[in-house]
Parts: C-alpha cells; sequence; structure tokens
C-alpha cells in the first residue's frame, strides 16, 4: 500500500486537487511560498541554478513553479494525466519546459546523461519500494557526470512492529478504522501517523542499496518524521554519479524535530511571506 493502480486512481481524480492545486499540503508550513524557501530552498541550493532539471510526480506545479527559473531546460514527468494537462496549461509561457505523463515508473522521455538535477518533494512518499528501485536505475544512466538528486520518499517500511499492528487495525470493518483514525487513537498508540498514506515497503536502508545496486553514490539521508507522529516515517535522500564533484562519503542524521522547525516555518511566514 499503496500501488500504483492506487495512487493512480487517487492523484488523477480532480477531487483530490479541489480548487487547492496543492497547496493545501503546504498550509502547516505557512503555505507553498515559506516552504520552499525556509525548508527546501535551504536543503537544495548549492545545486541550483541548473543547466537541466527533472522533476518527478509535480502534481499541479507546487514546486515547478520556483524550478522553472533555476534552469535553461525542464522535463516533468507523472503518471497523472489530469496533472500533466494542468501543468501544460499553467505553464503555457515557460517554452523550456515539456511535460509527459509516464507510467509511474518509467523514465523513456528523458534523454540519458541529460539531466544536472532531479527533484522530488512531497510524492515518492507515496511510492513503493519497486518505484523508487526503478527510477535509481534509469537514473543512472539520465544523469550527466555531475548531476545530482533530491527525493522525498518513505521511511515507513522500517517500523515492521509498528505495521504488524496496523495490519491487524486495516483488518476491522472500515467504520471502526475511520472511528479509530478520526479519533487518533492508533496514532497515539504507535505514535506514527497513519493518515500520511506512506508506503510500507520503503527503507531509508534500501534507497542506499538501490542507489549501490544501480551505480549512484547516496550522499545525505535525512531521516524525517511528519505530523502527528515522532516517528521518521520520511526520508529526504540525495545522491549523485560515483566520481562527480558532489560525491563524498554518505552522511546521515535522524532530524524529530522537522516537525517542529515546521511549525515555526509557518510562523515565520507571516512576517517574511505573501
Amino acid at each position: 500500500m499503496p500501488t500504483l493502480a492506487q495512487n493512480l486512481e487517487m492523484w488523477n481524480d480532480q477531487r483530490s486537487w479541489a480548487d487547492h492545486q496543492g497547496n493545501v499540503w503546504s498550509e502547516q508550513f505557512g503555505g507553498t511560498e515559506s516552504l520552499w524557501w525556509f525548508v527546501l530552498y535551504p536543503r537544495i541550493h548549492r545545486f541550483l541554478p541548473a543547466s537541466s532539471i527533472l522533476e518527478i510526480a509535480p502534481g499541479y506545479g507546487r514546486w515547478t513553479q520556483f524550478l522553472q527559473h533555476a534552469c535553461q531546460s525542464m522535463i516533468a514527468v507523472d503518471m497523472s494525466e489530469i496533472c500533466i494537462e494542468h501543468c501544460k496549461a499553467r505553464f503555457a509561457g515557460s517554452n523550456h519546459i515539456r511535460f509527459h505523463v509516464n507510467d509511474g515508473s518509467s523514465l523513456e522521455v528523458v534523454p540519458d546523461g541529460s539531466v544536472d538535477f532531479v527533484f522530488s518533494f512531497d510524492s515518492l512518499v507515496h511510492a513503493e519500494s519497486d518505484v523508487l528501485q526503478s527510477y535509481l536505475r534509469q537514473l543512472a544512466a539520465k544523469l550527466k557526470p555531475n548531476g545530482v538528486g533530491f527525493f522525498h520518499h518513505s521511511n515507513f517500511g522500517s517500523y515492521r512492529g509498528r505495521l504488524a499492528i496496523l495490519s491487524g487495525y486495516r483488518r476491522l470493518p472500515s467504520a471502526f478504522r475511520e472511528r479509530i483514525l478520526k479519533l487518533n487513537h492508533m496514532e497515539r498508540l504507535l505514535s506514527i501517523n497513519l493518515a500520511g498514506w506512506r508506503a510500507n515497503s520503503m527503507t531509508a536502508k534500501l534507497f542506499r542499496e538501490y542507489c549501490e545496486q544501480g551505480g549512484l553514490s547516496c550522499i545525505s539521508q535525512e531521516l524525517i518524521n511528519w505530523y502527528r507522529g515522532k516517528c521518521l516515517i520520511d526520508t529526504i535522500s540525495v545522491f549523485t554519479k560515483p566520481g562527480s564533484q558532489w560525491d563524498r562519503e554518505l552522511v546521515f542524521i535522524e532530524n524529530d524535530k522537522f516537525v517542529d522547525s515546521a511549525i515555526l516555518t509557518g510562523r515565520l511566514a507571516q512576517l517574511y511571506s505573501r
């Protein structure tokens, strides 16, 4: 959970986007602008500007709107046709961006050796391990010699004990599950976010293994918590090609204050964001 088919059903449904274009998922950071400048940009600033950027799963263009100004050319791929069509309309005046519908794991439309920077945030957390493995295997060929990537993905699979309890929870009748989730009883018990729809099979360790298997170097991992839980259910991983200017030994940190910093970002947004 969730499968490619379930992801497609969710994100190819206009009701999932309503009138917010994905910005509702930035609200706890004070909005999309503050999330970009206070949280994301400080983590990627040394890689930008980049001649060519690949964005995976852009949704309605929440991050595309910023990335487009940091490159000469850009490709964005998403399995959701409605997302790609929306982005084509939204960024119709940006002639240096190409949008493509993919199957949820293919980068066939991306030329080999063409990407300086590949980016995905708040999307691949819903992708299971086979999807991440497929993308990383292909990116070894798609990246330029000094190419680098920034992926936000699930680490939910590291919590096997909690997942076993969760498995029992999921066998309950749907009415009981909804009541338990609404009251947050299960989340309090497990200290883990159950509403984030994280991929159960993916972990930070697997990501490192997939990089090594695919001919890439994972150079940093930041394990982070998400709302309604202290467990580090997400990972921000940075990777590159071996021997690139960015290549180094892995730097690994556990950041259980990510949500606390997000709350502070939301407060700062009142001062410094539109």
